[in-house]
C-alpha cells in the first residue's frame, strides 16, 4: 500500500486559499475516484473537492473551519501500490501545481519583506486577501492587532477587516472630541453630524435572532460597498416582446428534443444585451482611480437566486462569441450548477456587465444595484399581456400584446443619461423587432 496526499486544487485566478466547510467522509472511509470528499468555501463560491484516486482516508489534515492554501495537502489517502508518498505519486493528481507567482502569493503572509506598502511581522497571520486589503487601506500592524478576528483561533477574516475599514472614518472624530478644550460659541445653525450612530435594535419577546450565514455576509458587504462607490441612476423602458414570445413558443419543443435542454427567455435577453454592448462599448468598462478600463471581452453576469434564499452571479464568458444555442446551454449549465453548489470559483469571476431577471419572481420592474467593478446592470421584468396601441397602414388599433419593463442602472461617474438611456433603447429595439425566422 502507498500513501497519497490529496491537495487543495487551484480554484481560479486570485483565489489562494479556502475554508473547509465539512468533510463528506470520515477517516477510515473508502472513497472512489472522482468522489466529492470535502466541501470548501472561498470568498466567491462554495464547491466540492473530488479525489482523483480511489483509496482509504487515513488522515484528515484540515478540519472543519480551518483554512488551506492552494497546493496544500488536506488529507492523506491509502491507495494500492508500494512505497511511501513520492513526488511522482502526487503528480498523478489532476490538480495543477501552483506556478511560481501563485506560490509567492501564498507564502507572502509568512514573509515580512514581501509587502510593498506596510510591513507585517510573522507574529500576525494574515491571508493574502486580508493582507492586500490592509495594504490598500494603509492599515498598520498595530492597528490590525486592535481588530477582533472572528476566524479560526481569532484570525482576521475579510469580513472583519472590511467592517473595520467601514467604521474607520468615525474613529478620529470620536477620539478628537474629548480633546476640545475651548468652548464653542452657539450658533443658530447646528453643525452637521459627521456620522449617525448605529441605532439599537430592540428585541421583543418571541422575536427570532438569525445569524447571517457566510454567503449572506458577503452579499451584504458587496451591496453596501457598491452603493457607497457608485452614484446610481436608473432608466426604464417598456418593450413589446410579442415576437420573442411567439418565437420561443415555436422553437422550444424542437430545441429541447434536439439538445435535451430547455429554451428559456434568458438567452434571447442576453443576445440583445450583447448586441447593444457592441453598439456602446463604453458601457463595458470599469473604473480604476481616474482611469477607465475598457474591457475587450464581453462577460455577462447572471444573477441567480439560490434555494437557501441567497444570491450568486455566475458568469457567461465571451458571450459575444456564442450563438443562441450556445448561450442557452451555457445559461442552463451555470444555473443548474449554481443551485446545486457545483460552481467553480472561476465561474463567478470576470463579469463585465450583469443581467437580473426580476420577472422570474413576478415583479414588473426593479432598481438593481451595480456589482463592482462593473458600471451597469439591467433588470428584466415579468412579461404581461396588456392592451397596446399599434400603428398600422390603416390607422391606429388596440391589440393584446406581450409587454415587459426593463430597468437599467448605471454608474453616473462614467455613464451619463444619454449613454445609459441609448444602450437601454437599443436592447428594447432588438427585442421588439425580434425576427420570427431567427434560427437556433
Amino acid at each position: 500500500m502507498a500513501e497519497y496526499k490529496l491537495l487543495l486544487p487551484s480554484m481560479g485566478e486570485g483565489v489562494m486559499e479556502a475554508t473547509v466547510i465539512t468533510w463528506l467522509f470520515n477517516e477510515g472511509d473508502q472513497v472512489k475516484e472522482d468522489d466529492s470528499v470535502v466541501e470548501i468555501a472561498t470568498d466567491k463560491v462554495d464547491s466540492d473537492v473530488p479525489t482523483p484516486v480511489s483509496g482509504k482516508i487515513v488522515k484528515i489534515l484540515k478540519q472543519k473551519d480551518e483554512v488551506a492554501k492552494v497546493g496544500e495537502a488536506i488529507a492523506i489517502l491509502e491507495i494500492e501500490g508500494e512505497g511511501g508518498s513520492t513526488a511522482s505519486e502526487e503528480a498523478k493528481t489532476e490538480t495543477p501545481t501552483p506556478d511560481a507567482e501563485t506560490i509567492k502569493a501564498i507564502e507572502e503572509p509568512l514573509n515580512p519583506t514581501a509587502t510593498s506598502h506596510v510591513e507585517f511581522s510573522g507574529d500576525l497571520y494574515l491571508s493574502p486577501l486580508v493582507k492586500s486589503i490592509a495594504q490598500e487601506e494603509n492599515i498598520s500592524e498595530s492597528e490590525l492587532k486592535t481588530i477582533k478576528g472572528s476566524g479560526l483561533e481569532g484570525r482576521i477574516t475579510k469580513e472583519d477587516i472590511l467592517a473595520h475599514v467601514a467604521n474607520r472614518g468615525n474613529q478620529p472624530a470620536q477620539q478628537a472630541a474629548p480633546q476640545q478644550a475651548a468652548p464653542v460659541q452657539a450658533t443658530s445653525t447646528p453643525p452637521a453630524a459627521t456620522s449617525a450612530p448605529a441605532s439599537t435594535i430592540s428585541v421583543g419577546a418571541g422575536d427570532e435572532i438569525i445569524p447571517m450565514d457566510r454567503m449572506r455576509k458577503i452579499i451584504a458587504e458587496n451591496m453596501v460597498k457598491a452603493k457607497q462607490i457608485a452614484p446610481h441612476v436608473t432608466s426604464f423602458i417598456e418593450t413589446d416582446v410579442t415576437n420573442v414570445v411567439k418565437w420561443r413558443a415555436k422553437n422550444k419543443d424542437m430545441f429541447e428534443k434536439r439538445e435535451g435542454e430547455k429554451l428559456t427567455f434568458m438567452p434571447i435577453f442576453v443576445k440583445a444585451i450583447v448586441k447593444a454592448i457592441q453598439d456602446f462599448p463604453m458601457i463595458n468598462v470599469s473604473i480604476n482611480g481616474d482611469n477607465i478600463i475598457k474591457k475587450k471581452n464581453i462577460n455577462i453576469g447572471m444573477a441567480t437566486a439560490l434555494p437557501d434564499g441567497n444570491l450568486i452571479v455566475p458568469v457567461i464568458k465571451n458571450a459575444d462569441q456564442l450563438s443562441l444555442s450556445g448561450l442557452a446551454k451555457a445559461i442552463n449549465d451555470l444555473a443548474y450548477r449554481a443551485r446545486n453548489k457545483k460552481l467553480r470559483p472561476e465561474d463567478t469571476q470576470g463579469a463585465t456587465y450583469t443581467i437580473s431577471n426580476v420577472g422570474s419572481f413576478g415583479n414588473l420592474m426593479g432598481t438593481p444595484i451595480i456589482p463592482q467593478p462593473q458600471v451597469a446592470i439591467m433588470a428584466i421584468g415579468a412579461i404581461v399581456k396588456k392592451p397596446a396601441v399599434l400603428e398600422t397602414k390603416d390607422g391606429d388599433v388596440i391589440a393584446i400584446r406581450q409587454l415587459m419593463f426593463m430597468s437599467h442602472s448605471y454608474d453616473h461617474r462614467v455613464v451619463d443619461g444619454s449613454l445609459g438611456g441609448m444602450m437601454l433603447k437599443h436592447v428594447h429595439d432588438y427585442l421588439q423587432n425580434w425576427d420570427l425566422n431567427t434560427e437556433i
